[in-house]
């Protein structure tokens, strides 16, 4: 069993204070592997003092000091990407062979995204007869998910970073060793200490202690619009800035002459990659209605093709999903979409064959969704795809825009006519023949999918101050 009973504060690695033992159930073999130590008040409070002492001399270095610390992490990042791969392979089901492939990566793009945005920011910008200067927050409090647990994790350090700003990460529970290697690699890029501080533990001790800390200037959260809910009002009594990367529906817009063929697989890839658990899986997949049963086909021959299997086996296999409460909740939308009328193609509530422990899901494919059913509305964030049925484009768009969520959307079809219809989708990120976004890519959503943008340039401006600055001498 990997052991990270301590929490990183001050530049060292700290027993909790009042902390309890938590064990890291693997989805896989539904035993043990991991353990840590659920922080409490105290410890953020330890983190925060930390983190504002040493914003007083981080904010003051140059973009060239930060530059060089950002590539220092970058080279020790890379030193651990098997430790990593492992890691998330046993704590949240990813196979080893994509978490090194993709995971890991993930993560190392974050900071190799920024690290451009920070060369070439303009620190100072004249607008009429005011100087606008851009300048770091203060101390940021950062709470990740599980599901890309370094790339979110990155998107948030990076940034940090090369604004000048120090922080407090709390990761999430159900995947905690990632980020406690990710310290490591802090320590050893030499990061100053209090810069970067690790506090391990839960949302409602940890998470809300962060959110609601008076000496805590902004905080940025990835995770559920349940949550994240939680986030802002905690933060509120503060007014510190709120910054959220939060739920997803997304729709995939079939295009009515679409060569399935040639864009249906790599848009509906993002349904079966990390066995659905992407806030970006393009799950709802419109089609029209005289074209659906030979989508549902299509479709229904790539999941039948796609193995399930043991995330510490090498394979192009998919794993389990990430614990008892998701795969619970996953089978309990499989039934409620078969209870409501769909039609089940292939999958449903059984485990795969061969596999009888671990929180696996088979491939699943339902057409003759409508939006009324539970399944066309909640995230499911499982190996699980829905055919819809439009009459025309009009239609299609406002089926698409008929959510709560606004984080992403898809468009398969020939590009000049999606482009057409890229503007008119209500999203903050739209991909035409694709599932994720470009690289350096604004990332973040409208409506409930969130508040804010990570990643690149527009990550950089999110993570700083913007101060207007008149009468300054010729």
């Amino acid at each position: 069993m990997d052991s990270y009973l301590k929490h990183y504060i001050n530049g060292k690695w700290v027993d909790s204070i009042g902390g309890k033992r938590h064990e890291v159930i693997s989805p896989s073999t539904e035993e043990a592997c991991t353990e840590i130590t659920l922080g409490t008040q105290a410890d953020v409070d330890a983190a925060v003092a930390a983190a504002r002492e040493a914003f007083k001399t981080f904010s003051q270095t140059s973009r060239e000091e930060r530059i060089a610390l950002m590539n220092r992490i970058i080279e020790e990042y890379k030193k651990r990407i098997p430790d990593f791969a492992k890691s998330m392979a046993a704590e949240m089901g990813a196979p080893v062979s994509f978490a090194t492939m993709a995971q890991a990566p993930a993560g190392l793009g974050g900071f190799l995204g920024t690290l451009p945005a920070l060369e070439n920011f303009a620190f100072k910008e004249q607008h009429g007869a005011n100087t606008v200067v851009y300048e770091p927050i203060g101390v940021v409090g950062l709470i990740t998910p599980w599901n890309w647990p370094l790339n979110q994790i990155a998107l948030k350090v990076a940034p940090c970073i090369a604004a000048g700003n120090t922080m407090v990460l709390k990761p999430s529970e159900e995947c905690p060793g990632n980020a406690a290697i990710f310290a490591e690699v802090m320590d050893a890029a030499g990061v100053p200490p209090g810069v970067f501080n690790l506090v391990q533990g839960d949302g409602p001790t940890v998470g809300a202690a962060i959110s609601a800390h008076p000496d805590i200037d902004m905080v940025s959260f990835t995770g559920s619009t349940r949550a994240g809910i939680l986030v802002a009002k905690a933060a509120a009594d503060t007014v510190k800035r709120v910054h959220q990367e939060l739920g997803g529906k997304s729709p995939n817009v079939v295009l009515p002459d679409a060569k399935f063929e040639e864009v249906l697989p790599p848009t509906v890839q993002g349904v079966l990659i990390n066995s659905g658990q992407s806030c970006i899986a393009p799950t709802r997949i419109l089609v029209q209605k005289d074209r659906a049963q030979e989508a549902a086909n299509f479709v229904k021959a790539m999941f039948e093709g796609t193995k399930v299997g043991d995330p510490l086996q090498e394979g192009a296999h998919i794993g389990p999903v990430v614990n008892k409460a998701q795969y619970e909740k996953i089978q309990g939308l499989i039934q409620s979409a078969i209870d409501e009328g769909a039609t089940l193609e292939t999958g449903g509530t059984d485990r795969p064959a061969d596999l009888n422990r671990g929180y696996y899901i088979k491939p699943t494919v339902f057409s003759g969704v409508t939006p009324d059913m539970r399944i066309a509305k909640e995230e499911v964030f499982g190996p699980v795809a829905t055919i819809m049925a439009y009459d025309d484009l009009d239609q299609a768009i406002a089926i698409a825009n008929d959510t709560e969520y606004g984080l992403s959307a898809v468009v398969s079809g020939d590009p000049a006519k999606a482009a057409e219809v890229a503007p008119k989708l209500r999203a903050g990120m739209v991909a035409i023949n694709n599932w994720g976004p470009a690289p350096g890519a604004p990332f973040g959503g409208y409506k409930q999918s969130g508040n804010g943008r990570e990643a690149g340039l527009f990550g950089l401006k999110d993570f700083m101050e913007v101060k207007a600055i008149s009468g300054l001498p010729a």
